[in-house]
């Protein structure tokens, strides 16, 4: 089985982390860690190097916890939901991981749900993570 998370920054008590490692183990699954960054001129490298810190640190953790574990860094010019979809579609992931936070009616309207895009189209199950 193949379980990708939807991964921003590490936190070895955080929910995230729970799941996973909780989800991996009950399937016996190999986890990918997928970060996605837009890329353009205006990106700051600080931007890259941050996601590929935390990405490198989540495996790290992961591996430790006997879990087989993956990072892959996302440059496209796709939003980040259809980053994942796309990466979950071509690599036939089974489940996806993704932290959700509560938002405002406003927050939504003007950045709109990532976790909500990823859910409805989705062609795998979605498990959503409470990460407040």
């Amino acid at each position: 089985m193949k379980i990708m998370v939807g991964y921003n920054e590490f936190d070895p008590k955080g929910q995230i982390e729970a799941a996973v490692i909780e989800h991996a183990r009950a399937f016996n699954a190999r986890v990918y860690l997928v970060n996605s960054i837009e890329i353009g001129e205006d990106v700051p490298k600080e931007n890259f190097d941050r996601a590929e810190k935390n990405l490198e640190k989540g495996k790290s953790f992961f591996l430790k916890q006997g879990i087989e574990c993956e990072t892959i860094l996302l440059e496209s010019g796709l939003t980040i939901s259809e980053d994942i979809l796309k990466f979950a579609q071509d690599n036939k992931m089974n489940e996806i991981i993704i932290g959700v936070r509560s938002r405002s009616k406003l927050g939504k309207l003007i950045f709109g749900s990532i976790a909500q895009h990823t859910i409805l189209n989705s062609s795998c199950p979605v498990l959503c993570v409470n990460q407040e």
